[in-house]
């Protein structure tokens, strides 16, 4: 790659490594700190991506919760939020999902080739529709908004898919995962760590650079690469 953002992976998962259960409700697997402290990466963040089936899934917003770490972006010269980023084939996105929620600053939408189109007349008033090649290349999305759109630091929150292709891509700095105190034992449940070729395998695995304890969820962090950090965010949330 000729240039990416600093990439950070942030998740929770369930002791036997699910992201959700199988229900039509969101699971929760975090608790109030851990939250507060992902809070704390989106403001430190340019950009939020997740794929476009979190987005169906679960209809996030995707912006900075706290209002004084808002105040101290736009202080900063900053957006109020970080640009919110997905990646879809199809194109195929409810304008009304809070994703587009006007207030929350811009919005892309990397897409498909055969489907950007589409997606132009669907989104196009709401948010930029990027063709991403065909199918779409997380590289040349990586590419694009660092080179494009100026960001330096990337958050990506999911789901499974979007999660397995960075890392098995080799394309993120950092993984911080969440991990709540049960199980959700269902095999229809969507899970971290989809079957790929991963980079960081038996023979050259991951540096575990800290494990806390946020209330009852174990919060591990592991370094994926050497790369230096911006700036802007710190070595770890305090």
């Amino acid at each position: 790659m000729t240039g990416r953002p600093y990439t950070l992976l942030s998740c929770a998962v369930s002791v036997d490594g699910c992201l959700d259960d199988a229900s039509a409700e969101r699971l929760v697997l975090s608790g109030p700190e851990d939250l507060d402290e992902v809070d704390k990466l989106r403001a430190a963040a340019d950009a939020i991506l997740v794929g476009a089936g979190t987005i169906r899934a679960d209809d996030p917003r995707l912006l900075v919760r706290d209002p004084d770490r808002v105040v101290r972006r736009v202080a900063a010269g900053r957006p109020p939020h970080p640009l919110r980023v997905t990646v879809t084939a199809t194109g195929d996105l409810d304008p009304a999902a809070r994703f587009f929620a006007v207030g929350g600053g811009a919005v892309l939408v990397y897409c498909a080739t055969p489907a950007v189109a589409a997606a132009q007349a669907r989104l196009g008033q709401i948010a930029e529709v990027i063709d991403a090649g065909d199918p779409p290349s997380l590289v040349r999305v990586f590419e694009d908004l660092h080179s494009e759109r100026k960001v330096a630091t990337l958050l990506v929150e999911g789901g499974a898919r979007i999660l397995r292709d960075v890392l098995a891509d080799d394309l993120a700095d950092e993984l911080r995962l969440a991990v709540a105190p049960f199980f959700v034992g269902d095999p229809a449940a969507p899970r971290f760590g989809l079957p790929a070729a991963y980079p960081h395998s038996p023979a050259d695995p991951m540096a575990l650079a800290e494990v806390r304890h946020l209330g009852d969820v174990a919060v591990l962090h592991y370094w994926l690469n050497g790369r230096a950090r911006p700036s802007g965010l710190p070595p770890f949330v305090p």
